[in-house]
């Protein structure tokens, strides 16, 4: 079985439910608070684990109850944490997640310990990227420590995978090179080019990438459905899949995730779109980051029974 790495963020998520998103200056009630693990790195290992992939974890937390809840969760989901950091001056991260009647989200993370992983972590820990086929990163960590990290997984020869979120403002171009797939929203996908009307111009966002090195670009559309422009296949659109929505956190980290599992079996970039696009669609009809990650049965049944009803 190929291996992943997982290099990225950890936090424990606070979600609280509201009818609707406050405004400026308005306070709202919420009758309920749900502590979950979550951290864009952290949801793409727990993922990859419910999936069965042999996946290991980088990153970095505190020396506290969070951590320790948090480690709890991977470690239940298969995931190798005997690599993730525990700093005693820093604090584990944290997310404020706000999430609506609708089931869209706002979210305001505080770093904490993840803002410590550094390129020496990852010196530290290269047999990790020398054993991986497959390396993953988000951008929840030191952009300096991403870089670092693709051109070493490029160099090594794997297989390098992007989820550009949250954008930075200052993105360093030199990532893309390193960079075999690049896996933006819509709006994190304008952010990186700078082209406004998205959804009418696609190709020409996925160009623009891929002509700064990138090979393949994937991007989720939500509703809209899924866009992928692949080397050697042709540009296609993947439609969404009809389901309630209820929270939409960790969809996105669980697509990627889906998308690295099937491409380290051997799957084409269209097949592994397509089973992501199932494995998000069942995310977002459950509450919570890592609580909404679904195992390989619950996929397995959830795609028998769409295709059943088509």
């Amino acid at each position: 079985m190929k291996k992943l790495l997982i290099i990225g963020s950890l936090n424990l998520d606070m979600t609280v439910n509201v009818d609707h998103m406050p405004a400026v200056g308005e306070t709202i009630i919420s009758d309920r608070m749900h502590l979950v693990p979550g951290g864009k790195g952290a949801n793409q290992a727990c993922a990859a684990g419910c999936l069965r992939a042999d996946v290991a974890m980088l990153g970095a937390v505190g020396e506290d109850t969070y951590a320790d809840i948090q480690m709890a969760s991977l470690q239940k989901a298969g995931v190798d944490v005997s690599r993730i950091i525990r700093r005693q001056d820093a604090s584990t991260g944290v997310a404020f997640i706000t999430v609506n009647s609708e089931g869209d989200n706002s979210i305001v993370v505080v770093s904490g310990a993840n803002a410590t992983l550094s390129c020496e972590d990852i010196d530290t820990h290269i047999d990790l990227l020398k054993e991986a086929d497959v390396i993953m990163f988000q951008l929840e960590i030191p952009i300096e420590t991403v870089l670092y990290g693709a051109k070493m997984g490029k160099k090594f020869g794997k297989t390098v995978i992007l989820d550009p979120a949250p954008v930075p403002k200052d993105f360093p171009e030199e990532l893309y090179r390193y960079v075999d797939v690049i896996k933006p929203n819509e709006t994190e996908l304008q952010m990186l080019t700078g082209i406004a009307d998205i959804e009418e111009h696609l190709p020409e966002a996925a160009d623009w990438l891929r002509k700064k090195g990138v090979k393949h670009v994937l991007v989720t559309l939500g509703e809209k459905g899924v866009y992928l422009e692949a080397e050697g296949e042709a540009a296609c659109r993947i439609p969404a899949l009809q389901v309630e929505t209820v929270d939409t956190t960790a969809a996105g980290d669980s697509f990627t995730a889906a998308f690295a599992v099937m491409l380290a079996q051997g799957k084409s970039m269209k097949e592994s779109a397509v089973f992501a696009n199932y494995v998000s669609a069942l995310v977002v009809t459950r509450k919570g980051a890592q609580s909404s990650i679904p195992s390989l049965e619950e996929v397995e049944d959830f795609i028998r029974q769409t295709e059943q009803m088509k």
